[in-house]
């Protein structure tokens, strides 16, 4: 792609957080288990207003998001199951010693996880659809001449990974954007493609799974990841300890912090295993799940953001089209509007590295060099990277290809959004395009 034929919107020295004034609510300090409706509204400066000239027209849009709420997983379900059964034998401890039962939190007795007796998990919930259902509805109204047209999947290209969750939120997010424009059922409704890749092959949104040598790797960063969480979680285990006089063990206080985010997310309760955590405790036990996130899929190591080159290069092809389409004055319907693709956490984390977001300071020169970044600041100290805004259920990047007037500075925009917002990217983002292209 010319260099002329792009600028980056916004400093890269603008993306800051403002932690000013926040009420806290757990809610928002979740991770990656955080509800979209939620992360939307956290509050900060990471996002700015648009800058696009009035001038200028949408003329083609990429989406990469993940996949909205699901329930537990299969392998998490367990654990849950197992936490009933761990929190039977603490009780009985206390009875056996015949210890005070004052402190111990009332929900402890008789508790049994919410999903007892659930044998599969993982699939997306009804918060799940309408998350996406309401992303595609929002994401054709913000872009009316670009969902102008007729369906056709050459115009509109939805794509998603093998995964049903990621699937069926491509089909919730496509009843969204063609709601009303068919003839199907009351809502007339309409039938529209997507389109899967195997598992075994998908590297652009399943890399993380379908490259055997890179989940080897990773597997082995694992126990390093281990050790930096291990001070946070043996802490809070012996104050929770000595708040419940409970013989807490760090993995009770893992699987406890697990049940918070389930309930919290999936449940909005907040008033029984979050409950448990002070907000410092909370802030700390988010902590450990955004370094976990940065080392293991951000920017922790380069090779996490390289392995997302191949998707950023499709989304540049794309543009590259629309814009000879542009050119060369296609008729409408003859090609392609916009390219979305539904996928994962660990799809969308390397995605939004690779365009410099949530860095902090002169960072993105160190990721140009592949030299090693710190680590985010512990709280209390502020930090741009929280999982809970960096991949929320439903988070996405869109980036937006403007044309302009033949007599403006600049004859084409890209305008990147995180969640549905206006961020800044480097301006070194340009030269990326160039380099990929």
């Amino acid at each position: 792609m010319k260099k002329a034929a792009m600028a980056a919107l916004l400093p890269l020295s603008a993306l800051i957080y403002s932690y000013a004034e926040e009420t806290f609510d757990v809610r928002q300090h979740v991770c990656t288990a955080t509800r979209y409706d939620v992360a939307k509204d956290i509050p900060g400066n990471w996002s700015l207003p648009s800058s696009i000239p009035d001038t200028c027209t949408p003329i083609h849009l990429n989406l990469v998001a993940r996949h909205g709420t699901r329930a537990p997983t299969k392998k998490k379900l367990k654990e849950l199951n197992d936490l009933a059964t761990r929190i039977e034998v603490l009780l009985q401890d206390t009875k056996e010693q015949k210890l005070a039962t004052q402190k111990v939190p009332a929900w402890f007795w008789g508790w049994k996880s919410p999903w007892k007796g659930k044998l599969a998990g993982g699939e997306l919930i009804k918060e799940g659809e309408e998350e996406l259902y309401n992303l595609g509805i929002r994401t054709r109204d913000k872009f009316p001449q670009l969902f102008n047209e007729d369906y056709h999947p050459d115009v509109y290209l939805i794509k998603a990974t093998e995964i049903p969750r990621a699937s069926a939120s491509a089909v919730a997010f496509g009843m969204g954007l063609f709601s009303g424009r068919g003839n199907l059922g009351p809502g007339c409704d309409r039938a529209f493609a997507v389109s899967s890749e195997s598992c075994a092959t998908d590297i652009m949104l399943r890399f993380h799974d379908c490259c055997h040598n890179y989940k080897a790797f990773l597997k082995k960063q694992e126990p390093t990841v281990d050790k930096l969480k291990e001070p946070i979680l043996d802490e809070i285990t012996d104050k929770l300890r000595r708040r419940y006089e409970l013989n807490f063990t760090r993995q009770d206080i893992y699987s406890l912090w697990y049940l918070c985010k389930q309930e919290a997310s999936l449940l909005n309760k907040t008033d029984q295993a979050c409950a448990l955590f002070t907000p410092s405790e909370v802030s700390l036990l988010a902590w450990t799940d955004d370094l976990q996130l940065f080392m293991l899929e951000g920017y922790g190591n380069a090779l996490n953001y390289r392995m997302g080159v191949p998707l950023l290069q499709d989304v540049v092809q794309s543009m590259e089209q629309a814009i000879k389409a542009k050119e060369e004055g296609l008729a409408p319907g003859t090609y392609e509007k916009a390219r979305m693709r539904f996928a994962h956490a660990e799809t969308l984390v390397p995605f939004s590295c690779l365009l410099g977001l949530f860095l902090e300071g002169s960072d993105f020169e160190k990721i140009r060099k592949e030299q090693p970044l710190e680590l985010p600041p512990k709280p209390p100290q502020r930090r741009n990277w929280r999982g809970s805004v960096v991949a929320p259920f439903a988070g996405n990047d869109m980036l937006v290809l403007y044309s302009c007037p033949d007599n403006s500075s600049t004859k084409y925009f890209v305008q990147v959004l995180h969640n549905e917002h206006p961020v800044p990217i480097p301006v070194s983002f340009c030269q990326l395009f160039s380099k990929l292209s």
